[in-house]
Formats: structure tokens, sequence, C-alpha cells
């Protein structure tokens, strides 16, 4: 599906590259295509409307939570806060156990400073969408829907990408939602999974 991703990219976005990968050189390929999604960002890049969605895709679906941030940054440069949020929200809440993985992979990237000034949305001023340029926007609402998540949802791997950026305090939440949070730690603290035991304590110390 990755591959698919890539493919959608090079194609939406005119990357200079291949447009598929030759017979047993995927990896080189994609290697390829990263490079060349680097260097158009430090063009003057239009995004069209079709390109948020595929680059929002292409970083749900990568594998690696360093490199997603190749597909993260121009989506928030072109289109703003809100809606890359707003897309990696919906992908928690209602995608598969790997859409869902893969969103709280791009979540992580998702507070990154708007420096790509080349990269922008065809035929609209980032200025002018509401949230945009806020950096704090919509992460209440990502930090109840990922506790509910995390504790409803025994998937390894959702488990394992959600807990990372997951506040553990009573005070990130509604009064409604404290027995959640105290059920969220006692499931990773008894996890037979050793990151996830390990990570809740790091995350809980001194709370």
């Amino acid at each position: 599906m990755f591959l698919e991703c890539l493919a959608d990219t090079v194609r939406v976005l005119r990357l200079d590259v291949a447009p598929e990968p030759d017979a047993g050189d995927e990896r080189q390929w994609r290697h390829q295509v990263r490079g060349a999604l680097r260097e158009a960002c430090r063009q003057e890049l239009v995004l069209s409307e079709a390109s948020f969605g595929v680059l929002v895709k292409a970083a749900v679906y990568d594998p690696d939570p360093s490199f997603n941030r190749q597909f993260v940054e121009p989506a928030l440069n072109a289109f703003g806060y809100r809606r890359v949020r707003s897309a990696l929200l919906d992908y928690l809440r209602t995608g598969t156990d790997q859409e869902r993985a893969g969103a709280a992979r791009a979540w992580y990237w998702s507070a990154l400073p708007l420096r790509l000034t080349e990269v922008r949305a065809e035929g609209t001023d980032i200025a002018n969408r509401a949230g945009a340029d806020d950096r704090s926007v919509m992460v209440v609402e990502w930090n109840e829907a990922a506790l509910r998540e995390f504790v409803r949802n025994e998937h390894l791997d959702v488990r394992r990408c959600i807990l990372p950026g997951l506040p553990l305090w009573k005070s990130a939440y509604p009064p409604e939602l404290y027995g959640l949070v105290e059920a969220a730690v006692v499931i990773a603290r008894s996890h037979p999974d050793e990151y996830i035991r390990h990570r809740v304590e790091h995350q809980v110390r001194g709370r």
C-alpha cells in the first residue's frame, strides 16, 4: 500500500522521478521519491487540492516514523494545521488498525512550525483558513480520541504508536474522562509488551 501511496505522490505532485519502481528496485525507488519530494519543497511548490489527500495518506501509510515527516510538513504548510489534523483524527477514529497506528505516528509531526515558505496550496492563502496557523488547534480533540482508542483497542501497534504522545495526567482532560486516564495507566503498566510497560513509567513519572 505504501508503494501505491508513493506512486500517487509522484503522479499528483508531478515529481521528477520514475512513476513506479523497476522490479526488485523498490527500496531505491522509495529513496528517490523521498529525495524528489524534498527537492520540490525547496523550490516553489504549488499543491493542488488532490495533493492534500495524497500527502496525508502517504504520511499515514509510511512505516518509518522518522521519514513520514516528509509528507506531513508540505501538507501543513500548504493547507494548515486544522485541516491536516482533522484528516489524521478521521483516520484515528474510523480507519483500519494500520491506519490508526499510522495516524498516531504522523500526528507527532503535526506541530511542526510552518517553515516551508515556498510551499502553498493552489489558489488559496493559508492565512485565510480557520485554524491554519494555530499550533494548538484540535489538540484537545485528538487527546480525547487517542485516550479512548488506547483503552478500547487491543491492537499492539495501535497502542505502541498512541502511547508516546498521550497525556496521562487528569488535568489534560475533563472530569468525565478521569476514569479512562486511570484505566490507560493500568493497561499500560500490566501490558505484556515491554516497550509499553517501560514507556508508561516514563510518562507518569512525577505526575
